[in-house]
């Protein structure tokens, strides 16, 4: 019988507007969204709906705001009677994944992805880290590629997007030599990222150790829906494994093209992304194009994808 997961961006193009139709017609939107502004004590929602874009853009910011919209289409469907049977998130993704299965309060994930933001800005001096997305060569040639550039500085694999897409984090300079040895090894692009600070690497070793002291300090409770989780690419649903899972994944690379595999090893044929953009259902395109996508992130994606769920009979509804 062929079942539903539904997915959650961690990365995602920010834009003033983002979540506000869904605001504007849909009470548990809203809801959602002044949850938000009252754990954070400051109005994420009007930063999402009229930026200043600049101020959008910094990471402390970015991902509650993405968590928010996320979270807020999740309970939209979720209001219409749509159940999902595993859910997972790519990075902070995995935070939201989180608050659908029922393990973490989402108003305690917004203070905690908050300060996840701050934590890895400051890990890293402005400009010395740096990400690159490496296109055409799969996992293992993007390793030695990692350990011929690195020439002693930080360098690792941090994303494993699809089989065509692997994304790398490390100094700027290590990053750099990567890009542009990557040409040379048969690489068909390789792509300096527009981010704020190399994650999922070693270098952000200073805020996995902050965010863990945080975590120990966050109730947790065993998840309704299985969480697939980032770092082992299997499903969790104790306390344990998701407070672990969560410190882990900081340093670590998100392994999203073996997280999908296990969806799909597991009957999962159709993937619903919530939040903003499709940044993960093209992925999920790359790594299987036999499966179905949709997300939801205003009203016409929204009705979309309630379309595509009401033809799927093997969807848990209630």
């Amino acid at each position: 019988m062929s079942k539903v997961g539904f997915i959650f961006p961690g990365q995602a193009s920010q834009y003033p507007g983002m979540g506000r139709e869904l605001h504007d017609e849909f009470p548990v939107a809203r809801e959602t969204f002044e949850e938000a502004d009252q754990a954070l004590g400051f109005s994420l929602s009007q930063l999402c709906f009229n930026g200043p874009l600049e101020d959008l853009k910094q990471t402390e910011n970015t991902q509650p705001a993405i968590l928010a919209v996320s979270v807020a289409a999740y309970r939209v469907v979720n209001s219409k009677g749509f159940r999902p049977d595993y859910v997972a998130g790519h990075s902070l993704g995995e935070y939201s994944a989180l608050v659908a299965a029922g393990s973490l309060n989402f108003q305690d994930a917004v203070c905690a992805v908050r300060n996840r933001g701050k934590y890895m800005q400051e890990a890293v001096p402005s400009g010395t880290g740096a990400m690159a997305a490496v296109l055409g060569l799969d996992q293992s040639r993007v390793e030695a590629l990692c350990r011929e550039a690195g020439a002693g500085e930080v360098l690792s694999v941090a994303n494993l997007n699809s089989q065509e897409q692997v994304v790398i984090a490390g100094s700027a300079s290590a990053v750099t030599r990567a890009i542009e040895l990557a040409r040379t090894r048969g690489a068909k692009r390789a792509i300096l990222l527009p981010v704020s600070a190399p994650f999922h690497c070693a270098l952000m070793q200073s805020a996995k150790e902050r965010l863990e002291r945080d975590l120990s300090a966050v109730a947790l409770s065993p998840g309704q829906i299985p969480v697939v989780s980032n770092v082992d690419a299997s499903a969790i649903s104790s306390v344990d494994q998701i407070r672990d899972s969560l410190v882990r994944q900081v340093c670590s690379p998100v392994r999203w093209t073996e997280s999908v595999q296990f969806l799909i090893h597991h009957d999962v044929r159709l993937f619903v992304e919530l939040g903003p953009g499709r940044v993960l259902s093209g992925l999920v395109r790359q790594i299987d194009r036999a499966v179905r996508t949709t997300n939801v992130e205003d009203h016409k994606s929204l009705e979309n994808a309630l379309d595509l769920m009401n033809g799927s009979h093997d969807f848990t509804k209630g």
